[in-house]
């Protein structure tokens, strides 16, 4: 039986990459997304100058235009923009990554509960869900960030605070619809507990659309954790974000355009691949799209 399952699954699995090695777009989204995440674990080491990561200044070569020596340029400090934007990936990856770690699991726990004991327990979670949708996301994400102080780890909570009722109300559909599953009414006839039903039979049968979703996300948080750089209530300087090096030079526009241009070609590339991955794996994990 469990040599079956496992074939099973290889052959689901061998089915779902040749679906997505079919369409062109999602391959390039896997690449991009693979790059962004290469360059975001090796990117500080990589950087052809270091010291402009953590501070230095050379003000004798400011506002260089892009050249061999400087692929970027440099900005007003004569910091390398190439390094900076380099640097700079790793706090906005990982910084979109707590913040969609974050938000899916305390919105698939409140949605798995609320689905799957439903009564008072459904009321209070979707009310509180429905409380946080009446306040738009940034606008939340920027009061809790100007509350808590500057910092990573304040903003990733920050984000996270407006991010988990999607899920939440997602989860909580999917496991409505699961728990009337007759394997699920089987788990029960034998003596399952509710918790074993729901975290072994329910949830890991609702994991598709979640991962779909998570991938989606990534862009819109990297350009939330953007935002707040931005407007300067994220990440502070000298510790190089996306956000906050597009926030500095856009005084520098259009005179010295590449201290803005390059960030920002920076972010474009990480949302727009991790959006096409999310397409790509929308179409392979969807059921409703299997033939």
């Amino acid at each position: 039986m469990t040599e079956m399952t496992e074939s099973a699954r290889a052959y689901a699995f061998r089915r779902g990459w040749f679906r997505f090695r079919q369409s062109s777009l999602s391959m390039l989204g896997a690449v991009l997304v693979l790059a962004i995440l290469v360059l975001a674990v090796i990117g500080p080491w990589i950087a052809p100058y270091p010291e402009h990561i953590v501070g230095g200044v050379d003000t004798a070569n400011r506002f260089q235009s892009p050249s061999l020596a400087h692929p970027f340029g440099t900005n007003e400090l004569g910091q390398d923009v190439f390094s900076l934007v380099l640097a700079g990936t790793r706090i906005s990856v990982l910084a979109g990554l707590g913040v969609v770690l974050i938000g899916t699991i305390v919105g698939t726990l409140a949605g798995a509960l609320a689905g799957f004991f439903g009564g008072w327990a459904d009321e209070v979670l979707m009310r509180l869900a429905d409380l946080k949708l009446t306040v738009p996301g940034l606008i939340l994400a920027m009061a809790v960030a100007a509350a808590l102080g500057p910092g990573l780890m304040n903003m990733i909570i920050a984000i996270a605070l407006s991010w988990w009722p999607g899920y939440a109300r997602l989860v909580r559909g999917e496991v409505i619809a699961r728990k009337e599953e007759v394997y699920v009414t089987a788990a029960r006839a034998i003596g399952a507990s509710p918790s074993r039903v729901l975290f072994r039979h329910v949830l890991p049968n609702i994991v598709s659309p979640i991962v779909v979703k998570m991938s989606l996300d990534m862009g819109f948080a990297i350009l939330t954790v953007a935002s707040l750089g931005f407007i300067g209530i994220g990440v502070r300087p000298p510790t190089p974000e996306w956000g906050t090096l597009l926030s500095v030079s856009r005084s520098y526009m259009p005179d010295f355009w590449w201290t803005a241009v390059f960030p920002g070609l920076a972010m474009f590339v990480a949302i727009f691949g991790f959006n096409l991955l999310g397409d790509g794996l929308r179409d392979v994990l969807d059921p409703r799209a299997r033939r």
